[in-house]
């Protein structure tokens, strides 16, 4: 029988008989070994059920008999990209369009190598180009809609993707790239839509289902985006993205089968650089400093400036024109959140004949007082939140700032893309995040020597500035209502020893809880009263403790309550218990402002020591410990003894209006002297250097 044509080959072959179609692709070649079509078109098809090796060899046979196939070029750098050769993928495909240059497929398929590598506006050419040939090309529309968003340019790029929806409106890829942008603009519902609807395009959508997963954490919905990411990972095993965000909803539920693997595993992907894990996720693992490092690195690798933007800065910059140094906050938290909570105060002391201060705030106006508050405690209060990341950074350069202070790092709402473009001269990491960003935009980081020892310098990017105390600023009007709740109006017992913990849920590690259940076993009549952050992780608490022979009716909740009446409620507790490796930190400190002593254990990170931190600078290092054993003791012996905790309680709230960690006019000096010698030494036109302020005036 003879061998088939291609022609009639290529009827199995679209219509996805891949076997059959290759059967007869090598039947023909036996009958013609140099038949370069049929060899390019067996490539095609190992390459489709992923065997590349195999179609990088076939396909290359191909071109060897026919030097000039364009087509088969094209096809090649397809195989090397997914081999991840993709240096070698971006030259096939410049053959192929120096053979061709009206092949829209190459100039997409060359678009999308660059817009992997980060080269946005190589690609936004190249998919320009691409649909120049063919304005309906509906995959170029998509993929330069995603790069115009990465390029913060989310008008240009919604009419795109709408201009494709218009065209195939089952079109998955399009649908989710649609829902990212609604996702970025806290359009939630609409990014949930535009998520579903790609999915019910296109079921095996696994990044459509993580996208989803990522929509609905932001709405609350964490067993269903728990689902989603999981999902995902089913659909594509290969396609980690989702599986650092799964492993923090598994511990924001409490979800804690296997928790010891999972960290294991997050540990692993950052020591190979395998994947950019959102950095605040990793604080919360068994990651050490140095690892911490890696995956700050390996993230801020993915941060790029807006395009087309220069910014350049004068040695003897003017700052305000009169003489002041100028310092901006940028922040996407200057709102009733943690950080607005615990700076509002620094902003409103500092020295006004010395210093310009001027907001940058780049989160939603919540109508609160705090916000309010804020408005007021600067000089110029700038609302970013309508422009883009080079608007912004354009603005805050003209402004002048001279050194920009970002009170977010990698937290919620970030926008770091400022940041990369460098409008001050001097960058400042300070307060809200709890590590290193491990970016070469950010010269400084405000520590202290608890936290951050100088010792572990090799361990941040930036350098390290220590004040004499705790880092952390604190607000001293924090109001604590004057009407204190009565323990069973907080649904306490009137009788037993209350131990608390109003840390976030994924701050509750399995071998942590194993010593809070033993000091409930060992101290009768006790209760542990903690944060109700969701339902599920209270009844996931619950059942834990039962397993672990703990009646679960001795966990307490405490609901969400305004700053006033929470602070008041620390009364019914009588010691608070902090976690590991993830300290409390805002929490904390609260607790210590209400009267309430807190039991720290220090680990080997900032994130882990922020607790020890505040604790040396109240006037109460007894109450650091090195290990759990030790922090177990420590607490079973307290509960134990109540003239000993009330003498803790009682130096607590003396100490509490004369220690360094509530004098925020103290703080707000040391930190001016800081900004004063990071300007001088960046004026003096020498690198940053670190360095400890001794209580300077």
């Amino acid at each position: 029988m003879s061998a088939a044509t291609i022609d009639e080959i290529l009827v199995k072959h679209r219509a996805g008989m891949l076997s059959d179609a290759e059967r007869m692709y090598l039947d023909l070649l036996a009958v013609e070994p140099d038949h370069a079509v049929a060899l390019h078109l067996a490539g095609i098809v190992a390459h489709q059920t992923g065997r590349h090796g195999l179609a990088a060899e076939r396909i290359g046979r191909a071109l060897a008999l026919k030097p000039d196939f364009a087509e088969a070029h094209s096809n090649l750098g397809n195989v090397l990209k997914a081999l991840g050769r993709l240096d070698e993928a971006l030259d096939s495909y410049r053959r192929a369009l120096a053979l061709k240059p009206d092949f829209a497929e190459a100039h997409f398929n060359l678009a999308s190598v660059q817009h992997q590598l980060g080269r946005l506006d190589e690609a936004v050419a190249a998919y320009g180009r691409a649909l120049e040939l063919r304005p309906d090309y509906v995959d170029a529309l998509s993929n330069l809609g995603l790069a115009l968003k990465e390029q913060d340019r989310p008008d240009a790029a919604l009419e795109l993707l709408r201009r494709a929806i218009a065209l195939r409106p089952d079109h998955a890829e399009a649908l989710s790239n649609l829902g990212l942008i609604h996702k970025e603009r806290n359009e939630g519902e609409a990014a949930i839509a535009a998520f579903r609807q790609a999915i019910a395009a296109n079921p095996n959508h696994a990044r459509a289902h993580a996208n989803l997963g990522l929509a609905l954490e932001d709405a609350g919905e964490m067993e269903a985006a728990a689902a989603a990411h999981g999902r995902a990972l089913t659909l594509d095993p290969g396609f980690l993205d989702p599986l650092p965000n799964l492993v923090h909803l598994w511990r924001k539920l409490c979800r804690w089968d296997d928790f010891a693997a999972h960290d294991a595993g997050l540990v692993e992907l950052v020591r190979r650089r395998a994947l950019r894990i959102p950095p605040f996720i990793v604080l919360g693992s068994g990651a050490d400093a140095a690892e911490q490092l890696t995956a700050a690195r390996t993230w801020a690798a993915g941060i790029r400036p807006p395009p087309g933007l220069c910014l350049s800065h004068d040695r003897h910059r003017p700052g305000n024109g009169d003489g002041r140094l100028h310092v901006g906050y940028l922040s996407v938290d200057l709102r009733n959140h943690p950080v607005a909570l615990l700076a509002a105060e620094l902003f409103e002391r500092h020295d006004r004949d010395r210093f310009h201060i001027t907001a940058y705030s780049c989160g939603e106006d919540d109508g609160s007082d705090l916000r309010r508050r804020l408005e007021r405690a600067f000089d110029r209060f700038v609302d970013l939140c309508p422009v883009d990341d080079a608007t912004a950074a354009r603005r805050i350069h003209q402004d002048g700032v001279q050194i920009l202070v970002d009170l977010t790092g990698y937290t919620t709402g970030t926008r770091t893309a400022i940041l990369a473009a460098r409008p001050a001269p001097v960058q400042v990491n300070y307060l809200g995040f709890p590590g290193t960003m491990g970016a070469d935009f950010m010269d400084y980081i405000i520590v202290d020597p608890v936290v951050a020892p100088m010792a572990q310098q090799a361990n941040f990017s930036e350098r390290l500035v220590q004040l004499p105390h705790s880092y952390q600023a604190n607000d001293t009007k924090r109001p604590i209502a004057p009407d204190r709740p009565s323990r069973a109006e907080c649904g306490l017992p009137d009788r037993g020893f209350v131990f608390c913990c109003f840390n976030n849920t994924f701050k509750i590690t399995p071998v942590l809880f194993d010593v809070w259940m033993r000091l409930l076993a060992g101290v009768p009549g006790s209760v542990l009263w903690l944060f109700q952050a969701n339902d599920t992780a209270v009844g996931r608490l619950k059942s834990e403790a039962a397993r672990r022979g703990i009646e679960p009716g001795r966990l307490v909740f405490a609901p969400r309550r305004d700053l006033a009446d929470h602070l008041a409620r620390h009364d019914c507790a009588d010691l608070f218990l902090d976690t590991l490796p993830y300290n409390a930190h805002t929490t904390a400190s609260d607790a210590l402002w209400a009267g309430l002593p807190v039991l720290t254990c220090a680990g080997q990170t900032f994130a882990g020591r922020v607790a020890a931190s505040l604790l040396s600078a109240v006037g109460l290092p007894e109450l650091i410990t090195t290990s759990l054993a030790e922090y177990e003791a420590l607490a079973l012996a307290l509960a134990r003894d109540p003239l000993r905790l009330g003498g803790l309680r009682r130096s607590l709230r003396q100490n509490r209006a004369t220690a360094p960690l509530f004098d925020s006019a103290g703080l707000t000096r040391d930190l001016e002297w800081a900004y004063g010698r990071m300007w001088r030494t960046w004026c003096d036109g020498r690198p940053p250097e670190g360095f400890t302020v001794a209580g300077k005036d």
